[in-house]
């Protein structure tokens, strides 16, 4: 859409206010908020901000930042808003010298889409995002007491509210593959057709909004944190990856027992060689790896195979499908900042495809029945066990500092440092329950 056709259709549906959205280095949505009658102008010469208080933005004398937006994300919000009719822009950010901020997760994942681009490849993605439905954002109760894989529960008030994001998802032009109840009671997901990866972020950000928007509306509360009820299956963001070429796939192979083409499998060797090192990106949080332990269905052994959902990468069954050829990295949660996410599994990848790394032999049989002898003689390692793991892997990482850029790079070790002491400091109730008692 032109700037003109933008203009027409807010006048036309009757919009009164327009958000230009962003993310902060975590992934949290950021944005400010205006009349209509500003459009025209923010437009033409984007929006001045305060960049001084966001998670790894600016420092105090670079404060001063300007939000562009891309006009192909121009989409009118279809919920029951209270009061007015509301317009959204995704932005990028760009500083008082009309450069691209280094420091803006969607200009980061740009960047490297670029340098993916001059190899001759586009990314596309497809995420799965689980969350949960509770009464409340201060207890994990859930909208419905039962509820297994699959269960269809047509007058669950869960799966009602989740029927109406998907209609709405459906209105904002976004392709929904389907939605499902998951294992865990209260917990769902929604699949996303891929898209190219750039545009796939704006979706998750807006996804994400929109799921916890409906459940507002309707008095409950949906949540994205990846471990949110001890003894449950945690929430995962399974995410679909292949590279195009000129509209061509260039993961497939009919000719291979797996479909898979050379640079798919050089593609999923770079990710299985480096996942340790940018686990910190895809699996941001301390609770993150409440997430990532045995037995939960969560993926932490760094191996691949095609049916064996106990490895960390799969490879989806496409019968023939060109089109459908791919890889599934299945250890990402949804609490993750997406642009930040797609950039570090791209460059993971190509860094795989630029290096001719050796796919080693797949894992068919369940990984969770090896004895620690078996997965030392096939080689198989696992991804780090707590946040502070994942941290001291990331911080000796050539790869992320590149992909991310110095800037991100160390605000996010920073970040997570504080977080991981805040935690460790803590005294937590299962110590009360535990140790008081006794000692």
């Amino acid at each position: 859409m032109t700037k003109e056709d933008i203009l027409h259709k807010c006048k036309q549906e009757e919009v009164t206010m327009v958000g230009f959205w962003f993310t902060d280095i975590l992934g949290q949505l950021k944005g400010i908020t205006f009349p209509i009658g500003r459009l025209k102008q923010y437009l033409e010469e984007g929006a001045f901000f305060d960049g001084s208080s966001i998670d790894g933005y600016a420092r105090i004398e670079e404060s001063d930042l300007v939000l562009k937006p891309d006009l192909d994300s121009f989409a009118i919000i279809p919920l029951n808003a209270d009061v007015h009719k509301i317009a959204r822009f995704m932005c990028s950010v760009y500083d008082a010298h009309d450069k691209p901020y280094h420091s803006d997760p969607r200009n980061v994942l740009a960047r490297n889409l670029v340098y993916a681009k001059e190899k001759g490849f586009d990314l596309f993605t497809g995420p799965e995002l689980e969350y949960f439905y509770f009464k409340n954002s201060t207890s994990t109760e859930g909208l419905d007491v039962q509820g297994a894989y699959f269960d269809q529960m047509t007058m669950h008030e869960g799966s009602i509210l989740r029927e109406r994001t998907v209609e709405a998802l459906e209105k904002l032009d976004y392709k929904v593959e389907r939605g499902h109840h998951e294992v865990a009671p209260s917990q769902h997901e929604i699949n996303m057709r891929y898209a190219e990866a750039l545009k796939m972020g704006d979706i998750v950000m807006t996804y994400k909004f929109i799921v916890k928007e409906i459940a507002r509306e309707h008095d409950a509360f949906a949540s994205f944190m990846p471990k949110p009820v001890f003894g449950e299956n945690g929430s995962g963001m399974h995410v679909h990856l292949s590279l195009w070429k000129e509209g061509v796939n260039t993961f497939y192979d009919a000719n291979d027992e797996y479909g898979l083409s050379t640079t798919a499998k050089s593609f999923l060797a770079g990710i299985l060689k480096h996942m340790r090192e940018i686990v910190l990106v895809t699996n941001q949080h301390v609770n993150s790896y409440k997430r990532l332990v045995p037995g939960y269905e969560a993926p932490v052994y760094i191996a691949w195979g095609r049916r064996n959902r106990s490895t960390l990468l799969r490879v989806p069954l496409t019968k023939g499908n060109e089109k459908a050829a791919r890889v599934e990295l299945r250890c990402p949660d949804p609490a993750a900042n997406p642009y930040l996410s797609f950039a570090v599994m791209l460059r993971a990848g190509l860094k795989g495809i630029e290096e001719n790394y050796e796919l080693q032999q797949s894992t068919e049989e369940s990984i969770f029945e090896m004895s620690d002898q078996e997965m030392e003689d096939r080689g198989i390692n696992a991804l780090p066990g707590s946040l502070r793991e994942a941290i001291e892997e990331a911080k000796q990482s050539d790869l992320l500092k590149e992909t991310l850029g110095q800037e991100v790079f160390d605000k996010l070790i920073e970040n997570k440092i504080i977080e991981w002491n805040k935690y460790r400091t803590q005294v937590h109730q299962y110590e009360i329950d535990t140790y008081l008692p006794v000692l």
